[in-house]
C-alpha cells in the first residue's frame, strides 16, 4: 500500500522454524546513496507478514529487499522491489477573498473532499515579501472561512491554504488570492476659524464626499503641536465654540469617520481661531478738583469703543471700602460731585465695545480732598485769600499724578 508519506510492505508467512525474523533493506533511488548502509530495520518475529515504513518522502522511489535470519546465519537477499510513494495531495480546489474590508480580509474556500483532512493552514505574505507565514490553523474539514483582522489600511495581502490530514500529511498550496483593505476616508483639506467674534469661534470646513460618511470629529488644542482633545461629534460641517474669555486662542482639526468606523488622518491641517480681543485701554488725560467736584478726562484709543465706565473707590472707614461703577458714559469726561471732605478717592476708566467687551483699566488716579468749606469760603470771600492761600493750593486741590 502506498501513501505520500508511508509505504506498507507485505510478504508471505515463513514456515521455516529456524527463522527468527526478517532483515529489511532500503535504498532511496532519488537521492545520492553510497550503498554501504542499505540495512534499514528488523522484524523480530517470523510470524509477522507486514511492515509500515513511515520515513517516506512524497513522490520518491525506494528499492526494498529482505533477508531472513536464524541464530547463527542469514539467507541470501530476496528479489528487489521498487516502489514510488504517492504525490502530495492537492489543496482545496476553490478559494475566494473579499476585498475592500476595513482593516481585515475574509477568505472562503470549498471544503476538501479527502475525508482524512483534519484542518487548514492559512498562509499569508505581502507584495514586499517572498516568504509565506503561517498565520492560523482552522480546525475541521468542513470549515470554509477565515477572517484576518488588525491589518493595515489600504494595503495588499496575498493568501493561500494548505490542507492538513490526521496522519500528518500537508497538502500542496492552493491557488493564491489577493486582498486590498479599505482606505481611510479622504482628509479634510480646507478648514477655517474666525478671529473677530465676541467670546466664540466659528469653525467651518469642506463637506466630505465619502459615500459611506458617518460623522465628523472636531478636535481642539491650546497650541498647534499640543495634545488635541475631542471637542464635538458632528454631522454638519460647521461648529460654534463658545468661550468665556476675550482674546482666547485655540487650534482646531477635523476628521471624517465612515460607517465602518475608519477615521481619516487630521494631523496635516490645523487652523487657529481666537475670540475677539479686548478694546485698547483709554488713556487718562487729566484728573483734578474744580469747584468742589472731581473732573476726569481721557482720550479715545480704539474706534471699537462705544461707551466708557468710570470706577470710583474710597474708604468709608478703616475697614470699609466703597466701589462704584458709572456706566454708559458716551463722552470723554466725567464729573463727580458726590465727594466728601478729608477723603482720598481713586478713579480709573474702562472702554466698552458694541459686544459689551470691556477693556483693561486705565492707570488709577488718586485725588486727596481737603476741607470743602474752606474752598467755598475762599470762593465767596476773596478777603480770606491771604490767610488760606497756602492751604487751598497745597492741601485742597492736589492731583497727585502728572498725566501730560
Amino acid at each position: 500500500m502506498l501513501e505520500s508519506n508511508a509505504i506498507a510492505l507485505e510478504w508471505g508467512l515463513i514456515e521455516d522454524q529456524r527463522v527468527k525474523g526478517v532483515y529489511i533493506y532500503k535504498v532511496p533511488l532519488d537521492e545520492k546513496f553510497n550503498g554501504k548502509d542499505e540495512y534499514y530495520d528488523t522484524v523480530n518475529n517470523r510470524f509477522s507478514t507486514h511492515y509500515l515504513d513511515l520515513k517516506i518522502k512524497p513522490s520518491s522511489k525506494y528499492r526494498y529487499y529482505f533477508k531472513t535470519y536464524s541464530d547463527n546465519a542469514e539467507s541470501t537477499p530476496s528479489k528487489s522491489t521498487i516502489l514510488t510513494s504517492l504525490d502530495v495531495m492537492d489543496s482545496v480546489t476553490w478559494l475566494y477573498a473579499g476585498t475592500g474590508m476595513p482593516r481585515s480580509a475574509k477568505i472562503i474556500w470549498r471544503p476538501h473532499t479527502n475525508q482524512k483532512v483534519k484542518a487548514y493552514i492559512i498562509q499569508r505574505r505581502t507584495l514586499e515579501e517572498n516568504v509565506w507565514t503561517d498565520i492560523a490553523t482552522v480546525e475541521g474539514r468542513l470549515s470554509a472561512e477565515y477572517i484576518d483582522a488588525k491589518l493595515k489600511d489600504k494595503y495588499t495581502y496575498i493568501y493561500r491554504i494548505r490542507a492538513f490530514t490526521y496522519d500528518g500529511i500537508t497538502s500542496k498550496p492552493s491557488e493564491e488570492v489577493k486582498v486590498t483593505t479599505k482606505a481611510l476616508p479622504q482628509d479634510i483639506s480646507k478648514i477655517s476659524a474666525t478671529t473677530d467674534l465676541s467670546r466664540r469661534v466659528e469653525i467651518r470646513w469642506e463637506k466630505s464626499e465619502a459615500e459611506d460618511f458617518l460623522k465628523y470629529n472636531l478636535y481642539r488644542a491650546s497650541n498647534i503641536d499640543g495634545s488635541y482633545k475631542l471637542l464635538a461629534i458632528l454631522v454638519n460641517n460647521s461648529y460654534i465654540d463658545t468661550i468665556e474669555e476675550d482674546g482666547k486662542q485655540y487650534f482646531y482639526r477635523v476628521s471624517v469617520v465612515d460607517k465602518d468606523g475608519l477615521e481619516s488622518k487630521n494631523d496635516k491641517q490645523s487652523v487657529m481661531g481666537t475670540t475677539l480681543v479686548k478694546p485698547k485701554t483709554p488713556s487718562l488725560v487729566e484728573a483734578k478738583l474744580i469747584d468742589g467736584k472731581v473732573k476726569i478726562s481721557w482720550s479715545k484709543e480704539d474706534t471699537r469703543i462705544k461707551s466708557y465706565i468710570v470706577q470710583k473707590r474710597y474708604k468709608k472707614s478703616l475697614f470699609d471700602e466703597s466701589i462704584a461703577d458709572f456706566e454708559g458714559i458716551n463722552g470723554l469726561e466725567f464729573i463727580d460731585s458726590e465727594i466728601e471732605s478729608d477723603k482720598i478717592y481713586y478713579y480709573k476708566v474702562f472702554g466698552v465695545d458694541i459686544n459689551g467687551i470691556k477693556s483693561e483699566s486705565s492707570i488709577e488716579v488718586e485725588l486727596k480732598v481737603g476741607d470743602l468749606l474752606v474752598i467755598d469760603a475762599f470762593i465767596q470771600s476773596p478777603k480770606i485769600l491771604e490767610k488760606e492761600q497756602v492751604n487751598s493750593k497745597k492741601d485742597l486741590i492736589t492731583p497727585l499724578q502728572d498725566f501730560n
